[in-house]
């Protein structure tokens, strides 16, 4: 049987006329074409303030559906974009306009300061970001999180502001990682599930020590495990699989 088609209110930041309305459209219908997007726990998403959205990340397609069930919910879908897209005619306009948040790849002083600027900014105007805390398409044969950066953590307790788990499953069948793009059969069920927000309280007032962003990234990493897991009905592994463990980079296209 299929789930019940969920209605969420509208919220402030969707109420307002935007350039996401002309996007969503257009990007909207054309994913409701490949995929049925089912939600739970949307209610979870915060309808108003600032969030960090950390979802895991197994496709090429699932920004598309992470962005998609995002809108439904009621939010504007923000992603953390590379800061070189920025400079690019068109492209970099298209990013500012519909305010994507630049991620800093320099040194650290220059991270660091581009955190504490982006989580003011994100508090002062209530907005959402989504960051892939593992940096990149996972590197785990099954498909399951991998270590994740500290990104995500840095950006949250920089701003006290919470971090919101999701989990997403269905994106593989359309687009199989550096796989090929698979149209048939249309609909195809994605699954997108949102937990409560990461307590981290533990790690509030210990600055940007290495460890502790570490330790911190480690619980956010557990949390989407164990939500995946309960999409696919399987234990996740105890340990999240290290791509320097098995010889392989941790950015850039895994080859087979």
């Amino acid at each position: 049987m299929a789930a019940p088609r969920v209605r969420f209110r509208a919220t402030p930041e969707k109420s307002r006329p935007s350039v996401f309305w002309a996007l969503a459209a257009i990007v909207v219908p054309a994913i409701g074409i490949l995929a049925r997007i089912e939600i739970i726990g949307g209610e979870k998403l915060p309808r108003e303030g600032a969030f960090v959205l950390a979802p895991n990340h197994h496709s090429e397609f699932d920004p598309l559906i992470v962005a998609a069930a995002v809108w439904r919910i009621g939010r504007a879908p923000r992603f953390m974009a590379k800061e070189s897209l920025f400079r690019v005619p068109v492209l970099g306009g298209a990013l500012r306009a519909t305010g994507m948040v630049p991620v800093a790849r320099t040194s650290s002083a220059t991270a660091a300061r581009q955190t504490l600027e982006t989580s003011a900014e994100l508090v002062e105007h209530g907005r959402g970001v989504i960051v892939y805390p593992e940096g990149s398409l996972t590197r785990d044969p099954d498909l399951w999180p991998m270590r994740g950066k500290t990104g995500a953590v840095r950006l949250a307790l920089a701003g006290d502001i919470p971090v919101i788990p999701m989990a997403q499953w269905g994106a593989q069948e359309i687009l199989p990682r550096y796989g090929k793009l698979r149209l048939w059969p249309l609909r195809k069920r994605m699954t997108v599930i949102i937990g409560d927000p990461v307590d981290l309280s533990a790690f509030r007032g210990a600055g940007t020590q290495p460890a502790v962003l570490t330790r911190a990234t480690a619980v956010v990493m557990d949390r989407i495990a164990d939500l995946l897991a309960d999409l696919r009905g399987i234990p996740a592994p105890a340990e999240r699989w290290n791509p320097s463990d098995h010889g392989q980079k941790e950015t850039g296209r895994l080859d087979a």
